[in-house]
């Protein structure tokens, strides 16, 4: 009788193992499947990312600056793109991302 409550113990403790085990390989998946949708949409927007780059340091970019800021372009025009910090950072953003995930692949 011992003997088979130690092999239902042990049973337990494999079947609670098991189930753990499950979890993180579950959790794992959907991880790797989200981070994969998320290489693949950067790739799609790299060409746009490299694009928004040039045309900030473009004299495109310094003229319609200036011309925003003396009141020159519609009030209704949608213009996050000639925030200074805010394409600044968001390229930063980008850079820093990038140096994020090559660190790892050097890990």
């Amino acid at each position: 009788m011992t003997e088979n409550n130690c092999k239902c113990c042990d049973r337990s403790e494999q079947v609670e193992r098991i189930t753990h085990y499950e979890e993180i390989f579950d959790r794992i998946t959907q991880v790797l499947s989200a981070l994969k949708k998320s290489v693949n949409d950067y790739k799609a927007v790299k060409e746009e990312i490299d694009a928004l780059s040039a045309y900030y340091a473009s004299d495109e970019w310094k003229k319609d600056f200036s011309d925003d800021e003396k009141g020159k372009l519609p009030k209704d025009l949608k213009r996050g793109v000639l925030s200074e910090d805010g394409i600044y950072l968001l390229l930063e953003e980008i850079k820093e991302t990038a140096d994020c995930l090559k660190n790892e692949e050097d890990t």
